[in-house]
């Protein structure tokens, strides 16, 4: 009964548009360092999703980091990138 109460406020609710953002595949930069960015840059990850994510990212060429408000995505691809690594945001639909 709850569940159905949660879904009508949020759908009714207006929600800023949210952005996934995308972290690619390289071959530069080590499996370590790009773990610790992603803990770096990405604050509410954990090192196990962090690992997860670039294990993702290495076996399938792409992996969603984090999906957000537009702003944060934005600040989080280019800091990734600052870092060395090749990251992109879509809106999220």
């Amino acid at each position: 009964m709850s569940v159905e109460t949660i879904e009508k406020r949020s759908t009714s609710r207006k929600l800023a548009p949210r952005y996934r953002v995308l972290l690619h595949n390289d071959d530069y930069n080590s499996m370590e360092y790009v773990v610790q960015v992603l803990i770096t840059t990405v604050p509410s990850l954990t090192q196990p999703q962090a690992v997860s994510i670039m294990m993702e990212a290495h076996t399938n060429g792409l992996a969603l980091v984090i999906t957000c408000a537009q702003e944060h995505a934005e600040f989080y691809c280019e800091t990734l990138k600052d870092h060395g690594l090749s990251s992109t945001i879509e809106p999220d639909e």
